[in-house]
């Protein structure tokens, strides 16, 4: 008899876990409370622009790949990538501004590196290569894989590859060991903020992310990044899986710590297996209501676990073409140290850094002819650590900091004027659309004590047939490292059918 499976939820932790599911044999249906897949990887069009309103950026594109690969399609079918080149500018605010145009071809980097001194530049290289190591026992022995019990990570050989990680500096002092110079610190470090954890405290494992960038690429999906989500709505049910969407899960259904289905809508759906989606601190605190299920993970202990960042995002449309801009850009504060502090410490960010996303400059049909669309995103505090309320006026005070700070960036002078259409996400509404714990973007903060077997795992260790997926969970936030929860999670529930336990 197939057994069925039902998945809270259709972002993409949910589909990479629905769709291994599936085309293992199971019964699988997704029901979903939004109109769309993707979760955070939603989609706003609107007067001719389309903008994707969380992730923006593809790294590792092997592993998006990797599933329709799996299911025997071809992956340009589906999610058709260029590369981006080149990957970004970073622009330091002060006076003079400076500005570094940043690729992954070898020599320009030489180049830059080398022109802040030899030092610097063999720091660079042995950056690279240091990552590089722990990277490969990394992927190998710790982000593919599930921590069920302590022996899974107490035992000789794991400490030792534990070991080879050397997480217990940070990431911005690891850096700074490196290269003495503090823009190649700040341009390489400061891309933990996009898991939602400073670099000040974030373990120095997460310099992979810009290794990884420069290594492998950034590349952009035609029709921004909601396609990902879209193609693998479609691979899901073209392998004979079907998703509901409009479909409000109340709760998941458990009885003496068995799982028995889900709730939506008032109607009890029942399932062998059910793998949840929603963000897992409110799951733990809105869809499970036996406290046995819960165990540790207690309504005042989900309380005081420590969150990532929030983003504050603005969605403009705006008049002309800016060539003199890359698709992506980040504008750096000049009092870095007080910006990172402040989204931290829920205090008023006095002087933000900004990433700014122009996807037309890649995609031109993603704005009208002539105009162009503009993702502007700062990272700021989420809910429970703010200082401050959410309303008109906080909106307006970061918005003018927001365009002061573009506005210096070379052609956007006018860009006030030009803007025609604005949308926006606060930490409320991520809280609201998308039941983001806390308004907390990237889930729970990925702190060492919060990481691999720390970190909420696949399998529910209290409730037979009950399996986590998402940002939350292991082995943490970003799109290829959410699909690879979903890669996990999957072959928990499998592992556990066959009785390999």
């Amino acid at each position: 008899m197939t057994k069925r499976v039902v998945v809270v939820g259709a972002g993409i932790g949910g589909l990479s876990a629905a769709i291994r599911l599936q085309h293992a044999g199971y019964a699988v249906e997704i029901y979903e409370r939004l109109n769309m897949p993707g979760g955070k990887m939603h989609q706003i069009r609107e007067k001719g622009f389309t903008f994707d309103v969380g992730p923006t950026i593809v790294m590792m594109p092997s592993v998006y790949q990797d599933i329709f690969r799996l299911a025997g399609k071809d992956p340009d079918d589906y999610i058709p990538m260029t590369r981006v080149d080149p990957m970004y500018q970073v622009f330091f605010q002060g006076d003079p501004m400076r500005e570094y145009t940043v690729d992954n071809d070898l020599v320009h980097l030489m180049k830059m590196v080398e022109g802040k001194g030899p030092r610097n530049a063999k720091g660079f290289l042995d950056y690279l290569s240091s990552m590089y190591t722990r990277y490969q026992v990394a992927f190998q022995h710790f982000i593919t894989r599930p921590f069920r019990k302590p022996s899974d990570i107490y035992n000789p050989f794991m400490l030792r590859q534990a070991l080879k990680l050397k997480t217990f500096d940070s990431a911005d002092h690891m850096m700074a060991k490196f290269m003495p110079d503090e823009d190649l610190q700040h341009m390489l470090s400061f891309q933990t903020l996009y898991i939602g954890v400073s670099p000040k405290n974030g373990p120095s494992l997460y310099n992979i992310i810009p290794m990884i960038e420069l290594l492998y690429g950034v590349w952009y999906v035609k029709g921004g990044m909601h396609t990902v989500a879209e193609q693998m709505a479609r691979l899901f049910t073209e392998l004979g899986g079907v998703i509901h969407y409009g479909a409000d899960v109340q709760r998941i259904v458990t009885k003496d710590s068995r799982v028995l289905g889900i709730q939506v809508d008032g109607e009890m759906i029942e399932a062998d297996d059910v793998v949840c989606n929603a963000d897992f601190p409110y799951a733990m605190k809105e869809l499970v209501n036996e406290a046995k299920v819960r165990g540790r993970y207690t309504p005042e202990r989900i309380d005081s676990m420590k969150y990532s960042c929030s983003c504050l995002v603005f969605y403009w449309g705006v008049t002309g073409t800016y060539e003199s801009l890359s698709t992506h850009n980040f504008v750096i504060s000049s009092d870095y140290d007080a910006n990172l502090r402040s989204i931290f410490d829920g205090s008023e960010i006095k002087q933000p850094s900004i990433y700014l996303h122009i996807p037309s400059q890649t995609e031109p049909d993603m704005a009208p002819e002539g105009q162009s669309a503009f993702y502007a995103l700062l990272p700021i505090s989420e809910l429970g650590t703010a200082q401050y309320e959410w309303n008109e006026q906080t909106v307006k005070l970061y918005r003018d900091k927001v365009l002061d700070a573009l506005s210096a960036l070379p052609g956007l002078e006018h860009l006030r004027e030009n803007i025609i259409m604005e949308r926006m996400f606060t930490p409320e509404d991520f809280e609201r659309e998308f039941h983001a714990y806390r308004g907390a973007t990237f889930g729970l903060q990925p702190t060492l004590r919060q990481s691999n077997h720390w970190r909420p795992q696949a399998k529910a260790k209290h409730c037979q047939g009950l399996y986590f997926t998402g940002s939350s969970t292991h082995p943490g936030a970003g799109v290829p490292i959410v699909m690879q929860s979903g890669k996990i999670c999957a072959e928990e529930l499998m592992r556990d059918e066959e009785g390999t336990l």
